[in-house]
């Protein structure tokens, strides 16, 4: 019930035309719903999202996690939605450099704190003895594409699921590719769910951006059944990072740290 309630809260039912060859006829289709969503940190207003309408929460929380605003929950005083408002504030228990609160597009310029990002990359995460074979992603990957109602109802969403070896853990869909990843990483937050040493499966391009999430989750594999992007790769190798791209019907493309996958079962 509760996966109906939220399925119907992302989409719209609209009438439209449809159009063939052979004739023209008017039937109800769905669609995904788009809501700006408006976060103020500190009482200060910090940027307007478009976003699905849905755990509001988990992307400002997210979002705030992936500039590293926000570390983790403690540092959270309160935070309140206002879902007809699209508004979403926080209040942190610590400071934040007024200098960091002047975010005025969705994707400001990541050109700085990204190389520092990679430099501080956990060494220990290349060293890391985590291992998972390639079946095992494989049955993710299927779980991951049964698991997008939405993306298979509409075709208008980007999906995000962390999970272990063996199971999905979380699972979010939104919009924005950006704002996918940055719920499943919210809720994580929110909920103390551990990304250490854990898989992340998208259904997006993976750029140095979308990388740059899953180093600063020390996030171990980061699957995706889309492609990634030069700079993506070389920052999952530069921060220890197994890639793998265009996932399906049982084959993969590993563009860094490949030892981690194995062939077996």
């Amino acid at each position: 019930m509760a996966n109906e309630l939220r399925y119907h809260h992302m989409i719209e039912k609209i009438t439209i035309q449809r159009i063939t060859r052979r004739c023209k006829e008017s039937i109800e289709d769905v669609v995904i719903k788009e809501r700006l969503l408006n976060i103020v940190l500190n009482k200060r207003h910090l940027i307007t999202l478009n976003c699905s309408p849905l755990d509001l929460d988990y992307l400002a929380i997210g979002f705030l996690t992936s500039r590293e605003l926000i570390k983790n929950r403690h540092e959270i005083k309160y935070i309140t939605v206002d879902e007809n408002k699209g508004l979403v504030e926080v209040e942190t228990r610590v400071n934040i450099n007024a200098a960091c609160l002047s975010l005025e597009t969705e994707n400001p310029s990541y050109s700085d704190i990204s190389h520092q990002a990679v430099k501080k990359a956990n060494p220990e995460r290349t060293a890391s003895k985590f291992h998972i074979p390639a079946a095992k992603i494989f049955s993710l990957v299927k779980e991951f594409e049964a698991s997008s109602r939405i993306f298979l109802n509409t075709g208008g969403v980007h999906s995000a699921a962390l999970c272990d070896s063996d199971h999905i853990l979380v699972f979010s869909e939104d919009i924005g590719r950006h704002n996918a990843i940055d719920k499943v990483f919210g809720r994580c937050i929110l909920e103390d769910i551990s990304t250490d040493e854990r898989i992340l499966i998208t259904s997006c391009r993976v750029s140095s951006q979308i990388i740059l999430k899953a180093i600063r989750q020390n996030i171990s594999v980061f699957v995706t059944r889309s492609a990634p992007t030069d700079m993506g790769i070389r920052w999952a190798e530069d921060s220890g990072i197994t890639l793998a791209g265009f996932v399906r019907n049982e084959r993969m493309n590993v563009y860094s740290h490949g030892w981690r996958i194995g062939s077996g079962q």
